[in-house]
């Protein structure tokens, strides 16, 4: 299959034909009279709508396309034809943009949803800052288009600046509809989209720290939700807290309101592990960004506590520090928390399971979540959890059943856990964490997830671009 090339010519054009596979010729004589020069397409031999998708996306990203005999066509000209594009491959084949702020989100916690658009017949294309994943996601199939942002910024000039950014980038890319994730990539992607007519569809997938920080900068927030979110067709969240919380102050409504679980798990990649053997050095894994946010110190506070009765116990840290984000947590003070024998840090991994398979709990007291991958996929391995009772912790977590709750930034009541945790006999904790496993199997299965947006998808109608001016 030839990708299309750049080119550009003034040469006139004559009346040609469109040729798809072979099975059908339709004639487009009239087209050169109506648009100028009509448009001329190689036939897509293949049998893979993936590749016919990838085709589509060459189409529309070139400046100019090359048929196979010379004949080519300006950019502009190719818009003017674009509801011929479905016609090529297909009228349920669309090119899908996922913007995010990270491009290892996607290759982390997306990566069953980008298999079933691609097995579906859909172009893919990320958006978002550049990272060691961007390789890996191409050799999947999708396209990477590199988005420059400050993640962590609050700066009213930058934001303004992040949305004309949006707005140039997918007027470049013209995607039939976006797919976001994050918080600038929901509220500045969303504001975009809508000045473009794109269909925008974002993932709540937490309120970050502007709701965390105090009255002035939540109403900030706030306000520029409900700007945002405005008549977008669907809005996902990850959890009922923050789903209720959006409805009562009105930011969305409930026709647009959807939850799915989280990214959903791959109960498969996520297999249920043996228990470990060792009850009298019982091991706590944290895993997670290394923020103030996500409960760190309270962590390490309860371990210096429980390890004052419980010599043996373990507790461990695994996840990255320096993070962009206005609560990180230096590695100087991870160095100095390891000298003083309070935990042990684990670094950073791109396979968790190693470690979750060596714990006998997993622990994550955040201040509020969207929903906890970390404790999702440890539930799906049958390791019982630990987790503060705040959103998107409590709906992952059933107190006493599938592991313990206990009070956000309370130092005290999360040691009271590991003291629970710890008096429980061996077999309780391995029933605890089959039973984590279960709650999985039942609510948390990706192809939840995948099914969800196939719906939200298709509930758009035929889908088509907004202007390009």
């Amino acid at each position: 299959m030839t990708k299309a090339r750049i080119a550009c010519t003034e040469r006139p054009l004559q009346p040609r034909i469109v040729s798809v596979n072979g099975l059908c010729v339709v004639f487009l004589g009239f087209y050169q009279a109506m648009f100028g020069p009509c448009m001329v397409v190689e036939p897509l031999t293949t049998r893979k709508k993936s590749r016919k998708a990838s085709a589509l996306h060459s189409l529309r990203t070139e400046q100019c396309v090359s048929s196979k005999d010379g004949i080519q066509i300006p950019r502009e000209t190719l818009y003017k034809v674009v509801n011929w594009e479905r016609f090529f491959i297909g009228s349920n084949c669309v090119n899908i943009l996922l913007s995010v702020n990270a491009a290892w989100n996607i290759w982390n916690f997306r990566r069953p949803l980008i298999e079933a658009l691609m097995a579906d017949g859909h172009a893919v294309t990320i958006l978002a800052p550049k990272d060691d994943s961007v390789p890996k996601l191409e050799a999947m199939g999708c396209s990477v288009c590199h988005l420059d942002m400050d993640v962590k910024g609050l700066s009213p000039v930058q934001d303004v600046s992040l949305i004309l950014r949006f707005r140039k980038l997918f007027r470049e890319i013209r995607p039939d509809a976006i797919l976001s994730f994050t918080i600038k990539n929901n509220v500045f992607g969303a504001v975009a989209a809508k000045s473009l007519r794109i269909p925008f569809i974002p993932n709540v997938t937490g309120l970050g720290t502007a709701f965390l920080s105090g009255a002035v900068l939540e109403r900030v927030a706030t306000a520029l939700y409900k700007a945002a979110f405005r008549k977008l067709p669907v809005v996902f969240f990850q959890n009922e807290d923050d789903r209720s919380l959006f409805l009562d102050r009105n930011l969305v409504t409930d026709a647009q309101a959807r939850r799915v679980p989280g990214s959903g798990i791959d109960l498969d990649r996520f297999a249920a592990a043996a228990f470990p053997s060792d009850t009298q050095a019982p091991v706590f894994l944290m895993i997670a960004r290394l923020l103030r946010d996500k409960g760190v110190l309270e962590f390490v506070d309860a371990a210096r506590a429980v390890k004052q009765r419980h010599a043996k116990a373990r507790f461990q840290l695994l996840g990255a520090t320096s993070a962009e984000n206005r609560s990180a947590i230096d590695r100087d003070t991870v160095e100095g928390w390891v000298r003083e024998g309070a935990i042990e840090y684990l670094g950073v991994t791109d396979d968790v399971r190693t470690a979750i398979k060596a714990a006998q709990c997993v622990v994550l007291p955040s201040y509020r979540e969207g929903a906890p991958r970390t404790l999702i996929e440890a539930a799906a391995m049958a390791r019982p959890l630990i987790a503060s009772d705040v959103p998107g912790c409590r709906s992952v977590v059933d107190d006493g059943t599938t592991g313990f709750l206990c009070e956000v930034r309370s130092a005290e009541s999360l040691a009271r856990a590991f003291e629970d945790f710890i008096a429980l006999p061996p077999q309780k904790r391995t029933d605890m964490g089959l039973a984590g496993r279960r709650k999985m199997e039942q609510e948390f299965g990706h192809d939840i997830v995948v099914n969800a947006y196939r719906e939200a998808l298709q509930d758009l109608g035929p889908v088509t671009r907004g202007p390009l001016a």
